[in-house]
């Protein structure tokens, strides 16, 4: 069975290989003129204010969440509904109904939760 995944272990070497050798060539035969614009730090065009380890607004993760929680809704929604008419045909329509009925109400614990900290008001 081991021997079916050979040539995509081969494969796989090969473009290993081909671009670490390729970097490595870049790095012997390539131009290396650094000055100081090209060595420094580029924040869209401006120069950056403030430290790298600032800290970064609840606001944003909140909003985050708000993005991760309807991703996965989506993600976890659609095919179920693509195929509920054959879980209904199957006999088992009731149990995955039941299953996503839970799963949504996560979700909107999630939401409902991301609301009342405040993760819809925008100033």
């Amino acid at each position: 069975m081991l021997h079916e995944f050979i040539p995509l272990f081969i494969m796989m070497l090969m473009a290993t290989g081909l671009a670490l050798s390729l970097l490595k060539l870049h790095q012997l035969f390539g131009p290396h003129r650094p000055n100081r614009i090209k060595v420094g730090v580029y924040e869209s065009g401006m120069d950056p204010i403030g430290t790298a380890r600032q800290r970064y607004s609840v606001k944003f993760y909140l909003v985050a969440m708000i993005f991760i929680i309807f991703d996965v809704e989506v993600v976890f929604l659609y095919p179920w509904a693509v195929s509920f008419q054959r879980f209904l045909e199957a006999g088992a329509g009731l149990g995955v109904l039941g299953v996503v009925t839970v799963f949504i109400i996560i979700l909107a614990i999630g939401l409902v939760y991301d609301i009342k900290k405040g993760g819809l008001e925008f100033d």
